[in-house]
């Protein structure tokens, strides 16, 4: 922020509380956005639902049974946004005026209901949800609530139906009561195409033969969730299947992924394992399916007992190889303790469903991979949040006064969310966190909760006073920023925190516990225990005769803060010999100028790609390192064998050869094979161009930037047709990569040449720019349409191309 020369300094104890003069007072009240209030309870939801593709309709008739949750009622409020309402009446009361304004359905009642009363209504209605978005800071096309993909069949995706109902948008295909806090149970009954697959939450109990080319699905669920959990997909879809504990696992790919669609949704049994044992509290869903399905408008969508995967979670066993799906499988499956079975009670407490699934994540990874790749997920995580206060600020994460409800999903909710409760397990400990847990879920099962419920529990549980803690962490801003300096003497040895964070992005002072260790000379070390309470804090703790080689403020690196420590340069090198904490060790590789053949061997053996990478560029003029070959044909990361092959390039040529050799020959790893093929075309660049052509790699998706990268170094203009024929999919891909590369390749051919070929060029960026529906894909078309133009003398293009300079300069006057 920008500060004032009119400042106040007032001094108390031991902090300092500077404040900018306030010369006026607004006396407007803060933005709060409650929890819904609750009128009615509903209890059921039972849908009939059929597919009108030609007009992108969903039409149906909802039967809902409510009942009045406290006080009398004489109206009820149903939420049904861009329908149209055919008729509504009930069987068991007397319905005396029915209004509907677009987003709402306003029921008069004949006479007044009271607590225990049910309520039967029967809606029938068609769901528009290709519709105008209702208004709002932040509407978008991902508010439809339920999207047909290539409902023609005349494109290159599979004809597909898919909803996601988060935050509020489930009342776009049915109606019902679409608030976080508001669940029931349901029967669903979908009538598709007999050749189509579907999935919704719950069992399926029955699939009926129409005898007309349809056939009807009734799912069953009858375990109560939030009505934004509620699902449906329809598609052609390849199902795999197994159990776990009696409970179906299923897998829904794309039928192309048939042979790796385990693989795709991976240790998903063992996931299920983990995570029951680890919060004491079983699975407590009737099945578990995993559906991938194209132009996801999220990253996955955690709809109970039926998650909803983007389609970039498709990959065949070599790209599993590179980069698994374990992270968001984990995040997705730990939603149905942490939203699915208890849920936020509004938006504002968010992150009690998405801090919980992001801790998931490392939760996982520490159990399947070991701690350092836990630990460096957790880095990157902080790095996320960091990179998002830089350009949106900061807000609590218990945040009322957001402007639209979309903007809770954040790197709050999710990043700092999960880094909180790694803090609190941190100072619990891990028996008190994790009994917690277990009482958390017990007590708030199939409920929706706010944060101060969490607190209780643990409060109760400990005797602890924690309201200090979600104080600063859930209801403050922002999180500290250290300056720390270290030093000793015979008698003691010293620690100078301080909090240089600035207000009002950050609270001026946050309480953090604290537990220095100091290594001595003699191999040993101590944990002491200390409070950093005020903006600049001193601690000592005496050495009792022993000599200090080290000290470390945070030796576990539990904090969510930006540290800076003052340390001499070759403390760094100590940090390497005595640490075993990723972060420690990343911040000395980071900053020491080289390290010795045992540093380096130390590293190696933590398996971890990233510190292993940053010791061999740490190596310096250090040979003859027997195990680098070794490490790479035992290390499953491809990013380590990528790191020991620059290694071999400059100290071992010939190995180096021998490898990048058989790589071309072998499958496996794309990373491993996009390297050899770059290496290989510095060596030889003709027999590459045949390696590609005879295997075919042209057709293997993941290697196309690759391929595209050596055609475009090529300047062979023969390459041209293979950018053309794959440039559709690049643009609606935002694949500038790609794109780039056609461009640079088209640099280096004659006017003439070119000039044969921009017809058909131009044609498909006339057809995506005219075509496409997303504002991220015309941006690009407009970009490359402009580029692509300037490649040809204005002259030429004008004489041949008339009427496509015309078409390229009315799209660029827009």
């Amino acid at each position: 922020m920008a500060l004032d020369d009119d400042w106040e300094t007032k001094w108390l104890d031991t902090l300092v509380v500077s404040a900018p003069r306030v010369d006026s007072f607004s006396y407007s009240r803060p933005v709060y956005n409650p929890s819904a209030e609750r009128r009615v309870d509903l209890l059921h939801t039972e849908l009939h639902l059929s597919i009108d593709w030609e007009n992108r309709q969903l039409p149906g008739k909802a039967i809902i049974e409510l009942t009045p949750y406290y006080y009398p009622i004489n109206t009820l409020e149903i939420d049904a946004k861009k329908m149209d309402i055919k008729n509504v009446q009930s069987p068991n009361i007397e319905i005396s005026n029915v209004f509907y304004d677009s987003s709402m359905l306003f029921l008069a009642l004949q006479d007044t209901l009271y607590k225990g009363d049910t309520i039967q209504l029967e809606i029938d209605y068609v769901a528009n949800p290709n519709a105008p978005v209702l208004p709002g800071p932040n509407a978008s096309e991902a508010d439809k609530g339920l999207f047909f993909i290539d409902p023609d069949g005349v494109s290159s995706q599979p004809t597909q139906i898919w909803t996601q109902g988060e935050t509020e948008n489930n009342s776009r295909w049915f109606p019902t009561i679409d608030k976080p806090n508001e669940n029931t149970t349901q029967d669903i009954y979908i009538t598709v195409a007999d050749s189509l697959q579907t999935l919704s939450n719950g069992r399926l109990l029955s699939s009926t033969n129409n005898n007309d080319g349809t056939r009807t699905d009734h799912w069953s669920q009858l375990i109560p969730h939030a009505v934004y959990l509620s699902m449906i997909a329809v598609g052609d879809f390849y199902v795999s299947r197994e159990t776990w504990n009696n409970i179906d696992l299923h897998y829904y790919v794309d039928l192309e992924y048939e042979e790796s669609a385990k693989e795709i949704f991976a240790h998903t049994p063992e996931m299920l394992d983990y995570f029951s044992n680890l919060f004491d509290y079983e699975y407590p869903w009737d099945k578990y399916a995993q559906i991938a399905v194209h132009d996801f408008v999220a990253g996955a969508m955690e709809n109970t007992g039926a998650v909803i995967f983007g389609d970039f979670v498709q990959k065949d066993k070599w790209e599993l190889l590179d980069a698994n799906n374990d992270k968001i499988v984990a995040h997705e499956l730990v939603h149905h303790w942490f939203g699915n079975l208890v849920t936020c009670e509004s938006w504002a407490n968010l992150t009690l469903n998405e801090g919980f699934a992001n801790y998931g994540e490392y939760l996982w990874l520490n159990h399947k991979y070991g701690l350092f790749d836990a630990d460096e997920h957790r880095k990157d995580e902080f790095a996320s949040y960091l990179y998002s206060t830089q350009f949106f600020g900061t807000h609590p994460l218990i945040h009322f006064s957001y402007e639209d409800k979309e903007d809770m999903f954040d790197a709050h909710s999710y990043n700092k969310g999960g880094m909180v409760l790694h803090m609190l397990r941190y100072y619990l400990g891990d028996t008190a966190f994790f009994e917690g847990i277990k009482n958390y879920l017990s007590q708030h099962e199939f409920q929706s909760v706010e944060i101060h419920d969490l607190r209780l529990i643990y409060e109760d549980l400990t005797g602890l006073d924690l309201n200090w803690f979600f104080d600063q962490w859930y209801f403050g801003h922002g999180h500290p920023s250290l300056y720390i300096d270290y030093s000793f003497d015979k008698d003691s040895c010293y620690i100078v925190v301080e909090q240089t964070q600035l207000p009002p992005e950050s609270e001026p002072v946050f309480i953090l516990p604290l537990r220095p260790r100091v290594y001595y000379t003699d191999s040993t070390f101590v944990d002491f225990d200390c409070v950093i309470d005020s903006r600049k804090k001193q601690v000592s703790f005496p050495n009792h005769g022993k000599t200090p080689s080290l000290i470390l403020a945070d030796p576990d690196s539990y904090l969510m803060a930006s540290i800076n420590e003052s340390r001499p340069a070759e403390d760094w090198n100590v940090v390497i010999n005595l640490s075993e904490n990723y972060q420690h060790l990343y911040n000395a590789l980071s900053f020491s100028d080289s390290i010795s053949r045992k540093q380096f061997e130390k590293v190696l053996a933590f398996n971890n790609a990233t510190l292993t990478t940053k010791a061999f560029e740490k190596l310096g003029q250090l040979r003859n390192l027997d195990n680098v070959t070794t490490l790479f044909h035992s290390t499953y990361s491809s990013d380590v064998k990528v790191a020991c092959l620059a290694y071999l390039k400059t100290h071992e040529p010939q190995t180096h050869k021998e490898i990048v050799q058989s790589l071309l020959l072998n499958e496996g790893s794309y990373r491993l094979l996009s390297y050899a093929l770059y290496e290989s075309y510095d060596l030889d660049s003709a027999a590459t161009l045949d390696i590609i052509e005879t295997q075919q790699l042209e057709k293997v998706y993941p290697l196309i930037n690759t391929i595209a990268g050596l055609y475009s170094y090529s300047g062979l203009e023969k390459y041209n047709s293979f950018f053309i024929s794959l440039v559709d999919n690049a643009i609606q891909e935002k694949n500038y990569a790609f794109i780039d590369q056609h461009i640079q390749l088209l640099r280096k051919s004659d006017s003439k040449y070119l000039l044969a070929s921009l017809n058909e060029y131009f044609a498909v960026f006339e057809k995506a720019y005219s075509e496409h529906a997303k504002t991220a894909s015309k941006n690009v078309c407009l970009v490359l349409l402009k580029d692509i133009a300037e490649l040809v003398p204005y002259d030429e293009l004008l004489r041949q191309n008339e009427d496509r300079l015309s078409y390229i300069q009315a799209v660029l006057a827009k």
